[in-house]
């Protein structure tokens, strides 16, 4: 009887597997695919079933880098990261023979032509966009491999030590061009308010009195400054209209 007990105890140990809770198994009896596993213990009779445990867990996938040649005919280099799960277990093992090394391999060949396909502008500033498009290509072909891609991300884009030379004296550029820009455009508003400024002194009088003596003031805080005073139109067109005057009285006489 103890025999025939320890005899039981050891078949069930050898035929005892465990599914984690992040597995599923996929069971073939005889060669034949015969039913997915869920997470628990489950007997496997030798020699006539087997089981293949498969991750349903999200994987990251490093996409080395790849060099392509972008629509403009500019060298680059790019790498991403891939993120996906196994969605159909069954599918995974019975469609594709490595489904790790399959998606790899597809997502650096989606990647270059994707980046053949758009200039380097796009490329430097459409990350997202791009992403995505690869995300869509790749989720597509390993539907029928029962893998779902959650997400695409490019990593680093590598240039040309001339090609990036080359973007930096452009981005020079462009901040000198919007800093002429910027000084003209406040020339502009500058000119308005000194022409508003001038209108409103010209119709008030003795405005201009008032500001050469407000000015003299400020220049005479400083003792090192040399004020040269400059008499005003206003002073010479009254000496000019005396003078006028003087002259009438001379012609009467």
């Amino acid at each position: 009887m103890y025999y025939v007990i320890s005899l039981v105890i050891f078949f069930l140990l050898i035929c005892l597997r465990q599914v984690n809770a992040y597995q599923r198994g996929v069971m073939f009896t005889m060669g034949r695919f015969t039913g997915i596993k869920n997470p628990g213990w489950r007997i496997v009779m030798p020699v006539f079933q087997s089981m293949t445990k498969v991750d349903m867990r999200v994987k990251a996938v490093d996409v080395p880098e790849q060099k392509a040649i972008t629509k403009d005919n500019i060298s680059v280099g790019v790498n991403a990261v891939i993120f996906y799960r196994v969605s159909d277990a069954s599918k995974a093992i019975l469609e594709v023979e490595n489904f790790y090394y399959a998606v790899s391999q597809l997502a650096q060949t989606t990647m270059r032509n994707i980046v053949g396909g758009v200039e380097l502008d796009e490329l430097l500033s459409q990350r997202e966009s791009i992403s995505q498009k690869i995300k869509e290509l790749v989720d597509l072909a390993t539907d029928q491999w029962g893998v779902k891609v959650d997400n695409v991300e490019l990593k680093d884009i590598a240039l040309p030590a001339d090609m990036e030379r080359v973007i930096a004296k452009q981005a020079e550029a462009e901040r000198e061009k919007r800093a002429v820009i910027i000084k003209a455009e406040g020339e502009v508003i500058s000119a308005e308010n000194m022409a508003k400024a001038a209108d409103m002194m010209s119709k008030a009088p003795g405005a201009l009195h008032l500001r050469t003596l407000q000015s003299i003031n400020d220049i005479s805080s400083d003792q090192s400054n040399t004020v040269i005073f400059a008499v005003p139109v206003e002073v010479l067109r009254a000496f000019e209209s005396f003078t006028k005057m003087v002259e009438k009285k001379d012609v009467g006489r």
